[in-house]
């Protein structure tokens, strides 16, 4: 299940955000000329393909969100809603559970080109394990099932690899003219009405591997659909690089179709770092309808930046990492509404344990032992509450730590699961068992400690700061590793620790289990462990809910007990907008304030 990482901040395919705030819409559903919003962000846009493991932001997405369609989306009840002007998905059969997916006749890409069973059977093959493995995958029997595919070097990078699409195992059937593809489930799965959805284009990814075959779309099209029917490994591997790495676009590509849309909008400008703009898609009729000619989407990732544009007149729209100063700056602007509430997000540290660093066990010759020893005292110096009280409470008075891995506080089950987790052991800083614990394992200090945050942040280096000196006194010396291009690291090892926030994107209960299994798509820092796979997997298919609790507190207990990391709050989600803006709204699920850009309203501007 999907949750993008916040740098936000996906992973299956594609259920869209979750919201809470609603609003009175207007009623007409039209484009009005010469309307336009700027809206800001914390990070750039880089990426078109929120599947892959460089393209699964929230700041990706929020962009995203804006430029395709869904069968499903979410309302802010929250309420999972059928877009049945896109296309429909009905339950075939419970055993084996088995779901046809219909796209509605006349929905095109931008470029004219259907969006049909191409595009579906693409997002199926992309994010199953048998295309997105270096190393032989095996079935029941020991029979390796992608050694093709490994030799021809056929690798998606998707973050959704390991999820519950690797349950159907044999490849879906087209029907319905092309319009229709049905994925037969060989175990139940309980969330599967969120994990499925149109990915990118078939026929531009196509093109992007094979750019000198001049085919028509349709014929690209049907290359792709023959390739992943016969596992054509001469085809699919530049296929899978293509999908994996042509859509990263930091800025406007030459190739423009690289931006395709089957949405309300499409991308007509990108300004690498500075801004995003997005135009109505007028072809676009399966679907919320928007109201706003252009969306311009700024990247200002410090938050008082983003105040001072709102009070400028630069933006209309802000929506950042707030500080005690930025929320107080904001209330001082007369021309702009603020709102506020609790996001679905929450800010958390993550140990790194398979780069060679100190919480390696390769670090000691393979103890185990001694690296969790180094991990857990790590832990015991975060000081957590510091940083809630410093940082979180002057925004939110009635802020509690979270101490949860997977569910936050008010949710159902959270009080037991933290009472379950000994998640107690990291609630307050205890520099005198830290060093207790080092000098027990033989470990030298000062630690050196690599540790990534985004640079230009304000609360995070403020969060950086406090966790610094706390670490100092138990041996640790943290080092400052802050990056303003940390999304594009997490996971490739320059880094030992790392504070950044996941944001989840629906109600599944599956959604952060591609974080802890081995080798899933979201797993940045190597962390394995049999039992934790082991529940997860069957969480997938548990429909009862206490059952679904158990599972979940074993996943957890298992994860404290190895020192995986820390969760430290829950984010304060702020907004302010513009006074000439109407009808927005923010949502704890990502894409928040971005969830109902189709009821945003403007006055229009006079021609130049």
């Amino acid at each position: 299940m999907k949750i993008s990482r916040l740098t936000a901040l996906g992973a299956v395919v594609g259920a869209t955000a979750l919201v809470l705030a609603g609003c009175s819409a207007p009623q007409a559903s039209e484009i009005v000329e010469n309307t336009s919003i700027s809206a800001a962000q914390n990070a750039s846009f880089v990426g078109y393909n929120t599947q892959t493991s460089n393209g699964n932001s929230t700041y990706n997405s929020n962009i995203t969100y804006m430029t395709t369609s869904q069968f499903n989306y979410y309302d802010n009840s929250p309420k999972l809603l059928k877009n049945t002007k896109f296309g429909t998905y009905t339950k075939v059969s419970d055993s084996p559970l088995t779901i046809k997916y219909t796209i509605n006749k006349g929905v095109k890409w931008s470029d004219g080109t259907a969006v049909n069973a191409s595009d579906l059977l693409l997002s199926w093959a992309a994010n199953i394990s048998k295309f997105n493995n270096v190393k032989p995958v095996t079935d029941a029997k020991g029979n390796v099932t992608n050694q093709a595919a490994v030799d021809a070097g056929v690798f998606f990078d998707s973050v959704n690899a390991g999820g519950a699409l690797d349950y159907v195992t044999d490849t879906p059937k087209i029907s319905d003219g092309g319009r229709a593809l049905t994925l037969v489930y060989s175990k139940p799965y309980v969330d599967w009405e969120v994990n499925f959805a149109v990915g990118v284009p078939a026929h531009e990814t196509y093109h992007l591997a094979f750019p000198d075959q001049k085919l028509s779309p349709a014929k690209e099209q049907a290359a792709v659909i023959k390739a992943i029917q016969t596992n054509d490994t001469t085809v699919l591997g530049p296929l899978s690089k293509a999908w994996s790495t042509g859509y990263d676009q930091p800025a406007m590509p030459t190739d423009k179709s690289i931006f395709l849309s089957d949405g309300p909008y499409t991308i007509t400008s990108l300004v690498k770092d500075q801004f995003v703009t997005l135009t109505a898609n007028k072809k676009y009729t399966w679907g919320p309808l928007p109201h706003v000619q252009k969306i311009t989407v700024r990247f200002i990732q410090d938050p008082l930046a983003q105040v001072q544009a709102l009070q400028n007149g630069e933006v209309g729209i802000i929506n950042g990492q707030p500080t005690a100063d930025t929320l107080s700056a904001l209330k001082a602007v007369k021309s702009a509404t603020a709102i506020s509430a609790n996001s679905a997000s929450y800010e958390h540290v993550d140990l790194t344990m398979n780069n060679k660093g100190p919480f390696d066990p390769a670090t000691y010759g393979g103890d185990a032992a001694k690296a969790l020893a180094v991990r857990q005292a790590f832990l015991k110096i975060v000081p957590r509450q510091e940083i809630l009280d410093k940082l979180i409470k002057p925004l939110n008075p009635k802020a509690v730590l979270v101490d949860s891995q997977t569910l936050l506080p008010g949710y159902a089950g959270y009080d037991d699961m933290i009472k379950a987790n000994d998640s107690a052991q990291y609630d307050a800083v205890d520099v005198a068992g830290a060093k207790a614990l080092l000098q027990q394992a033989g470990v030298k200090t000062p630690v050196n400690v690599k540790f990534m945050y985004g640079k230009s942040n304000t609360r995070r280096a403020n969060e950086y700061q406090l966790i610094a000196a706390s670490g100092k006194s138990a041996g640790f010396n943290v080092i400052d590793a802050g990056n303003d291009a940390w999304p594009d690291k997490l996971g490739d090892g320059t880094y030992d620790a790392v504070l950044f926030a996941w944001q989840s994107t629906s109600t599944a209960v599956t959604a952060t289990m591609a974080q802890w299994q081995t080798g899933a798509g979201n797993n940045l820092n190597g962390y394995s462990n049999k039992d934790v796979d082991a529940a997860a997997d069957e969480l997938n298919g548990t429909f009862d809910k206490a059952k679904q609790l158990t599972l979940l507190e074993t996943i957890e207990k298992n994860l404290y007990d190895d020192a995986y990391g820390v969760v430290i709050f829950q984010f304060p989600d702020v907004v302010g907008y513009s006074n000439k803006i109407k009808h927005v709204s923010d949502a704890p699920l990502s894409p928040t304030v971005f969830w109902n850009f189709y009821d945003w309203t403007t006055p229009a501007q006079k021609a130049k």
